[in-house]
């Protein structure tokens, strides 16, 4: 079937079509996007500055923090635009862009947080060989290894895509372009393209998962030889990025761990994993980390003491 593409844009049916909803929506995800720059970027600070958050962990954290604004930004903006206007649309450069970018990051998140469990895992099993297996090396390596990943994840889903012939309908029932939604719009069987697809999604975010799982399952089994307060203080590390797993995983395995099919749902489970997780990643790591606590604080201390002069 010879390739063709009539299409130049694509229209965006939104996240919702109530005038009041979406006002209200775009109060809330204002707020919410804005949460997620200043939260995260206020860690990434916070991590540099301080000379105590020096640990394979809080490196680890910075660069999470930095996905985190780079995966919202791809969507939120967008978003929270259409909100306020009555024709959404999107160029077909700007579709497949939004596609890669999302892809990108979110398997680069992906990759970050499995890493993180690695580091965990030694850290709390291996306590005396910690500083030499994950040694400034290693996390460097570590950290590319999960932009290369995110990068060959997100070409492969690009290239599925963008060779599809789309002549016709240019109308996508969600609010930002991803791979299902466009699957349903090209003018030929999309199959194999929707195996390739979701087995390439849906194997990593599995796989990761259970590797993730597993980690822990050891973490859990390694902390009974442990006293009781070193018990609750590693207890209080892991339970963060646990949470933080949980809800990104959770809305990702359910949207790619499947065939090419698009439910009522997608759109809400979409908006909790590229605004809401984002958002609270930062109230998570720092809630319940002293060492987080008090390096805000003494950054807080320098900013009112220069103020003051």
């Amino acid at each position: 079937m010879e390739n063709k593409n009539n299409v130049t844009e694509f229209i965006l049916r939104g996240l919702t079509q109530d005038k009041t909803v979406a006002k209200v929506c775009f109060s809330l995800f204002l707020v919410f996007y804005a949460t997620t720059i200043l939260g995260n970027l206020l860690i990434i600070i916070i991590i540099k500055t301080s000379e105590k958050l020096n640990s394979p962990m809080y490196f680890f954290l910075s660069y999470l923090s930095f996905v985190d604004i780079s995966y919202s930004t791809v969507a939120a903006p967008k978003l929270i635009y259409d909100l306020l206007v009555e024709k959404k649309t999107i160029s077909f450069a700007g579709c497949i862009a939004q596609l890669f970018a999302g892809h990108f990051f979110g398997c680069a998140e992906i990759f970050l947080l499995t890493v993180m469990a690695y580091d965990r895992c030694v850290a709390i099993c291996k306590p005396l060989h910690y500083t030499n297996t994950v040694n400034k090396h290693v996390c460097g390596w570590l950290v590319a290894a999960s932009w290369v990943g995110g990068f060959v994840h997100s070409v492969v889903q690009t290239l599925q895509t963008i060779q599809l012939p789309f002549c016709g309908p240019n109308e996508i029932d969600h609010y930002c372009c991803d791979v299902h939604p466009l699957l349903k719009l090209a003018c030929t069987d999309t199959y194999i393209t929707g195996v390739i697809v979701a087995a390439n999604s849906g194997v990593i975010s599995l796989s990761c998962f259970v590797v993730l799982i597993v980690s822990y399952a050891v973490i859990l089994v390694s902390l009974r030889r442990r006293s009781s307060e070193g018990r609750l203080k590693a207890l209080y590390t892991c339970t963060s990025h646990i949470t933080v797993v949980v809800l990104f995983f959770g809305p990702c395995i359910f949207i790619y761990m499947r065939p090419s099919t698009t439910f009522s749902a997608d759109k809400m489970v979409s908006v909790f994993y590229t605004i809401i997780t984002p958002m609270l990643n930062p109230l998570i790591y720092t809630l319940r980390n002293e060492e987080v606590k008090n390096a805000m604080k003494k950054l807080w201390s320098r900013k009112v003491k220069r103020s003051g002069k």
